[in-house]
């Protein structure tokens, strides 16, 4: 059972357009409070989008789902699981990105990610461009590679944009591959669809052994198909789960830099996260909300539900 100090504000106690807010209105933590070696699942923004190649927002993506996770409750109404119960939660605050230099915050996001592991901390991420999964993977998966479930509408496995840049939100999984953190035979990506330039992601997919799933196959096997066979291809191993909010259909999630149509609804965007329970998750990241384009604010709301489920799934794998 968790620790009453980390117990998330009610509703009941102070009205939800109140105070001020913390992810899912949880404790706010840094390193140097005493409690932090009571932290079992910190929440960590990554307020960094210089990854971004055309609609740049996920920067502000943070603090707008800080926001509007104060709409979440205590418990999971479908699965009746209760995350503040089960583990010990606190909002871990932000990285302090270099929006300058793309090497340097890198190399920040890594540390602080390294202080967590270092620390027995479990992160749950809220991005933030898709570049931002890689100095995370390069701190959580220093010792060892992992495997990954992966929703996205790409596949972000391109080598490099603009005759060289190697590092953008569409290169970080290639990355992760080439740089031993990810073992592309325990890497499913679920969801991949649109238009393409080419086929060079594709085919490096294949020749690595990551196993794309796309969003044609998606509809036509279901969701508990596909996922039963992403939990098979992760097996009981390290895993990462990296979410970017464009796997869903731009009419749930219009939020997004780079949309595309024909994806899975909102409900569909819950439920395949309900089908990871049981794997041994190491860190999971929701990236790529972009505020200016999400004017209702319902982008943002639909991100931080998905990290709740992530959380329930997480939490209850770690109180087990």
């Amino acid at each position: 059972m968790s620790d009453p100090f980390f117990k998330p504000v009610s509703g009941m106690d102070l009205p939800r357009f109140a105070g001020v807010p913390s992810f899912m209105r949880l404790p706010h933590l840094g390193f140097d409070h005493p409690r932090v070696q009571d932290v079992q699942v910190g929440i960590v923004g990554v307020p960094w989008d210089s990854g971004t190649t055309n609609r740049p927002g996920p920067r502000h993506g943070p603090r707008q789902l800080r926001d509007a996770s104060t709409m979440i409750r205590a418990e999971n109404g479908a699965t009746g699981v209760r995350p503040f119960e089960l583990v010990n939660c606190a909002d871990m605050g932000d990285v302090g990105p270099n929006p300058a230099d793309i090497p340097d915050s890198m190399d920040r996001i890594t540390a602080f990610y390294a202080d967590l592991k270092a620390r027995g901390i479990t992160p749950l991420t809220a991005g933030g461009d898709h570049l931002s999964s890689l100095p995370i993977l390069r701190a959580l998966a220093a010792d060892a590679p992992v495997g990954m479930v992966h929703f996205d509408s790409h596949t972000d496995l391109f080598h490099s944009y603009f005759g060289g840049t190697m590092y953008t939100h569409g290169t970080p999984f290639r990355r992760a591959v080439e740089e031993g953190l990810l073992d592309p035979r325990r890497v499913v990506q679920i969801g991949i669809r649109g238009t393409a330039y080419d086929r060079e992601d594709i085919d490096f997919a294949a020749s690595v052994g990551i196993r794309i799933i796309k969003i044609e196959e998606f509809f036509q096997r279901g969701v508990a198909d596909v996922m039963a066979e992403a939990r098979e291809i992760v097996g009981t191993g390290d895993t990462y789960v990296s979410y970017d909010i464009d796997f869903v259909d731009p009419t749930y999630a219009p939020g997004t830099g780079t949309p595309e149509v024909g994806g899975p609804n909102s409900f569909q965007a819950l439920q395949v996260v309900r089908e990871l329970d049981g794997l041994n998750i190491i860190g999971a990241d929701m990236v790529e909300v972009s505020p200016p384009f999400d004017e209702s604010g319902g982008t943002a709301f639909l991100g931080v539900s998905i990290m709740f489920e992530l959380l329930c799934v997480m939490a209850k794998r770690l109180a087990a």
